[in-house]
């Protein structure tokens, strides 16, 4: 059983920490872990804009600092509580790390990730 509301909380308060001085939009993720540790991530930009991180990339690093495993749900959102999708490039990052049964919050509720990136490219695509 996921307790949203507090995996929500997480994500709002690790926005807090957000480095967004080009956008003003502070974003914070945050994730259970299969162990049911929760861990979060935040948004840093850069004066070279492409080389900025989205909270879900920060957050996958926490992933793999804090001991690693796989997601099972994922919450974004704004400084102010707003819910934020995770873009193409973070969904595709959730889905490396959680599979098609991960969890994300959307504005239509939780959805798995085999919903919300059909078709996805993943590891088992590759030649072996």
């Amino acid at each position: 059983m996921i307790d949203w509301d507090a995996l929500r909380e997480a994500a709002v308060k690790a926005a807090a920490s957000a480095y967004c001085p080009y956008s003003g939009l502070s974003v914070g993720a945050a994730a259970v872990v299969d162990d049911g540790r929760i861990i979060t991530g935040c948004n840093v930009e850069n004066a070279a804009y492409g080389v900025g991180m989205c909270a879900e990339g920060t957050m996958a690093g926490q992933l793999h600092i804090s001991g690693g495993g796989s997601l099972v749900a994922v919450a974004c959102r704004s400084g102010t509580g707003e819910l934020l999708m995770p873009c193409g490039s973070c969904r595709q990052i959730i889905f490396e790390h959680g599979g098609l049964e991960c969890l994300v919050d959307t504005p239509s509720g939780p959805k798995p990730m085999s919903e919300v990136l059909p078709d996805a490219f993943g590891p088992d695509h590759l030649p072996g």
